[in-house]
This record gives structure tokens, sequence and C-alpha cells, in this order.
């Protein structure tokens, strides 16, 4: 009997979904045994459901394969298949918030790569090098739920979480201000050049949905220990590029130090 944590995959048939899926192959902690999706793929093997989309580099993993995909609204029966649940569905946030309670309630843990509870006071969104102190907050979230196992926790967008832990071990030198640029791979959209062929060779300057007060919202919550003090002025732009896969940014972070008041700057790329 495998001593491995069996895992499910909320939103499987997706592009996050499969990510997961191919991350997760031969894992050494986790089997996935459960996948589930929306009602048109009930029933049917997930090699069939997913059909021609397939999008990850690295082919279908074979032992996932003849898996049966469930219905991701038959809450009960699904949580029932697994120790815990890594959440990637495409519904809208409220109905994301909602389904991830419901998971939640039947005691059934959900990591969620989705952006929908990063604003819910209890759900902690977590960078463990940087502040995995956050996860205490279960607690509270636990007895708002009325669980005693079950609990929601998120991660921050691609490319905040690139970033932010440069910014994390720049604090001593008192970080004032911060300018971004990414250049978003267009698999974040869910797209690869086969789907999307107006992005070969082309560069979109804006993507739209993140204000700048809502970046660096984000930057505080994770550095919460210093958020007044860190980085009072932030800048960000968003650019889709050219690039299949893997996201990349220019930061600009300036400091005061406590030996000098010469502006410093510093640039990272990836």
């Amino acid at each position: 009997m495998s001593d491995k944590l069996k895992v499910g995959i909320l939103g499987a048939t997706g592009m996050v979904g499969q990510r997961f899926i191919s991350l997760l192959d031969n894992h050494p902690w986790f089997e996935v045994v459960t996948l589930a999706a929306s009602s048109r793929s009930e029933g049917q093997r997930y090699e069939d459901a997913v059909g021609d989309r397939w999008k990850i580099e690295k082919p279908m993993p074979e032992r996932v394969k003849d898996i049966k995909v469930m219905n991701v609204k038959d809450v009960e029966k699904v949580a029932s298949t697994v120790d815990f649940l890594f959440s990637a569905v495409d519904m809208t946030k409220e109905e994301i918030r909602a389904i991830e309670e419901e998971y939640a309630k039947t005691e059934t843990p959900v990591v969620s790569n989705n952006s929908a509870h990063r604003w819910t006071a209890d759900v902690p969104m977590v960078i463990p090098e940087i502040n995995c102190d956050h996860f205490e907050i279960i607690e509270a979230q636990k007895k708002r739920l009325g669980t005693k196992r079950g609990f929601i926790a998120v991660k921050p967008n691609c490319s905040i979480q690139s970033y932010v832990p440069a910014i994390e071990a720049w604090k001593e030198f008192e970080p004032y201000e911060c300018v971004v640029t990414t250049y978003q791979a267009i698999s974040g959209a869910g797209k690869d050049f086969n789907s999307w062929p107006e992005m070969v060779e082309n560069i979109i300057p804006y993507i739209g949905g993140v204000l700048e007060s809502r970046f660096s919202m984000v930057i505080r919550r994770l550095l919460l220990s210093n958020s007044e003090r860190i980085l009072p002025r932030n800048s960000l732009s968003r650019n889709w590029k050219a690039i299949e896969d893997s996201h990349r940014r220019k930061s600009f972070l300036w400091h005061r130090s406590s030996s000098s008041s010469t502006l410093k700057r510093m640039t990272d790329h990836r």
C-alpha cells in the first residue's frame, strides 16, 4: 500500500490542471488519484476529456490517462477519495470562493492556484521562504468554517512570487521604492502559439486586471511584519510577450543603506 498522500486536482482538464498533473507525476510525496472538471468531461477517461488540448511539453503521464473524470460540483463524492486537493477551477471568483469553501468544509485541505481567496482575511497567501508563519491564521479560518482539518491556502500570482523573495532579502537596507515590468509568457493566459498565432513575434504592452494599488497590497501582505514601512511607493506594468513558458521581469529597487545615502538600484531578470 502506498504511503503517499492521495491528492485530487480540481479543474484538471485546463492548462493549470495539466501543469499540476505534469509536476506531480512520480512525485515522492503525492499520488494523483482523482481528477475533477466540469460536467462536460464527467465520466470520460481523462485522455478522452482532454483530447487534443494537452498543452504541456511533456507527454500526458500514462497513469492518469484512464482515470475517469469526476464532476467538480460533486463535492462530497470528490472529497471522499482524497487526502487533500489542488484547485485550478475555471469559474467566476464568487463561484471559486464558494466551491473551495465547500470542499474545505468536508474536512479536506485545499491548496489553490486561483486568485479568488487571495483577499480573504483568514486565508494564508504564502511564499514559504518568506512568510510561513502566516499559516497560523488557518486556526482562525477553521473556526469560521467550523472545521477540524479542512482549510484553504493560496499562492500569490506568478509574477509577484518571483521578485518578492529578493525584496525580502533587501529589507535591512530600507527599500522605499520598487518599479517592476513583467514580460509574461502566453501560458499565463492559458494559451500556446497554436491557439494564439497573433502572438508570434509580437508583444502586447498592457495587461489589464491588476491595479497598482492591488500590487502594493499583495507585497505588503506578504511582507506583513513591516507592512507600513516597506515600499511605500511602487509601480507595476505588465506585458504579454512572445514566450510560451516562463515569465520574464525587470525589477528596480531603490533603498537607503544604513551606511550611505547613495541611491542604489537592483535589477533582476526571469
